[in-house]
């Protein structure tokens, strides 16, 4: 112990300064212990390199680019080539536009045209309104457009046009059924049950139609089909209707008498000529016209031989108070 009460020496067993039991340390060895003291690790902010490794050009462009530059080149010049010369516009109307002509290719063509409603057009026509031909190809085909044109066509009452894939279109029609013939200003037209101006007449096939003449007839054909209707045998003698003044109908008929029928109940004025044309034969006689119109009397215009002769006849008959003509 040193004059200050402090032991020089460990009071434990061992090596001075060091606790019992532990190692001496080594000759040179320090016998203070480094403890290691630790720090918190601060964020290092790194800053990306760029690369600057020399990729080859060949590398870096797709394969074949060059062999597709080459062929687009080569068709671009044979393509403005054809278009100078003419020979574009020639292979589109043989094969139509570029676009169909792919289309066709992967299968998606125009092969098969159903059509459904037609009586009065056949499918060739039906074909030619809508402008569809085999060059066609179905992705690039305007359902909306073929229908357009189909019901611009006056025969046409709707249609309905669907596209059906791959290669198919469906085309129905309602058509307009010609009803009459409608004759105006010197000229023949198929017209429908409303009155419809269907087309001029072209076709033999409607020469069997109910005629009508005057103006506004077509719109009253209805009432002159009943007409006929309510004639019964005497209908084959009619040749047409002429409307007058948009009210009335004086009957042409075969012979050339016009049978000229009353505004209000005209039917019954149509049996009662059918009677007599029956029991006295009155469209067999010498007359021009027959006025049905006073519900009484039928008046009938003679020709100018009957009226002759029938004033000859009138002449020689007796006057009343007299004995009678010598003849």
């Amino acid at each position: 112990m040193d004059g200050g009460g402090r032991v020089l020496e460990p009071l434990t067993a061992g090596y001075p300064g060091l606790a019992a039991g532990r190692p001496a340390p080594r000759p040179g060895q320090s016998r203070f212990k480094r403890v290691p003291v630790f720090l918190p690790r601060l964020p290092v902010l790194r800053r990306k390199r760029r690369s600057f490794v020399a990729v080859p050009l060949a590398r870096r462009i797709p394969r074949l680019t060059g062999t597709v530059l080459i062929l687009a080149f080569f068709g671009a010049t044979g393509f403005y080539g054809l278009v100078l010369g003419g020979q574009y516009d020639a292979l589109r109307a043989q094969y139509g536009e570029p676009r169909d002509i792919l289309a066709r290719i992967v299968g998606f063509g125009l092969e098969k045209v159903t059509i459904s409603g037609i009586a009065q057009l056949s499918e060739r026509e039906v074909l030619t309104i809508g402008g569809i031909n085999p060059r066609l190809s179905l992705p690039f085909l305007s359902a909306a457009e073929i229908r357009e044109r189909l019901e611009r066509t006056p025969l046409v009452k709707s249609a309905v046009v669907r596209k059906l894939y791959p290669n198919e279109l469906a085309i129905t029609l309602v058509e307009r059924e010609p009803y009459a013939l409608w004759q105006m200003n010197g000229e023949l037209f198929v017209i429908s049950a409303d009155g419809t101006v269907i087309d001029r007449m072209r076709d033999p096939r409607f020469a069997s139609l109910p005629l009508v003449v005057g103006d506004q007839a077509n719109k009253r054909a209805a009432s002159y089909v009943a007409l006929l209707e309510a004639a019964g045998p005497l209908r084959s003698q009619i040749r047409a209707g002429m409307l007058v003044s948009g009210r009335r109908w004086t009957l042409k008929m075969e012979n050339g008498v016009d049978v000229k029928l009353p505004e209000d109940d005209a039917p019954a004025a149509i049996a009662r000529l059918a009677r007599l044309a029956r029991e006295q034969h009155i469209l067999d006689k010498d007359v021009l016209a027959l006025d049905f119109r006073l519900a009484d009397r039928v008046v009938a215009r003679l020709t100018e031989e009957a009226a002759a002769a029938r004033a000859e006849l009138v002449k020689k008959r007796p006057q009343r108070g007299t004995k009678g003509a010598e003849i």
